[in-house]
């Protein structure tokens, strides 16, 4: 399992329910990267998107303690997530949000793909500092370029030690 997001500088990665960034490139990487994928999220990430509306040509599953009438698969505790997981190759599988479900499922992640916005996007919402976290170590770091007038950067984090899904 792998987790997929874009952070600015403090490790913020929303603000009121939505992203702080429109950045082109990362959305076609995250689309390219997702597509015909496993893609795990909670509810109010599902409500983010257009529509509320699933994301197209993925398995879309929804760790949430409510059902919803969309075209998602419900999960309702992690254990219920864990038995569904086992259906997919683990390297199918994509956390994408938001922050609680990102806490949670990152020590279970063997990779994180993180593209690094060099801004402050006035965040109310964080992930952990994975340059602080010592099960973690930045395998790959792209150049900088620039994404609708920010600069980003392509990373990847290893999970040295991560905890086994049962």
């Amino acid at each position: 399992m792998r987790a997929i997001f874009h952070a600015d500088r403090e490790w913020g990665i929303g603000k009121s329910n939505d992203l702080m960034f429109s950045l082109p490139k990362d959305m076609k990487f995250f689309r390219e990267t997702t597509k015909g994928k496993v893609v795990v999220m909670g509810l109010n990430t599902l409500k983010s998107f257009p529509n509320g509306k699933p994301l197209k040509n993925r398995i879309n599953i929804v760790l949430s303690l409510h059902d919803v009438d969309e075209d998602v698969v419900i999960v309702h505790s992690l254990d219920e997530l864990f038995e569904e997981l086992k259906k997919y190759p683990a390297d199918d599988v994509f956390v994408i949000g938001g922050a609680s479900v990102y806490r949670t499922l990152i020590p279970y992640c063997t990779e994180v793909l993180v593209t690094k916005v060099d801004a402050s996007g006035g965040a109310d919402v964080f992930v952990p500092d994975l340059d602080e976290d010592e099960n973690f170590c930045l395998s790959y770091e792209s150049k900088a370029e620039e994404d609708n007038g920010y600069t980003i950067r392509f990373c990847t984090y290893r999970n040295l030690f991560p905890k086994e899904v049962l």
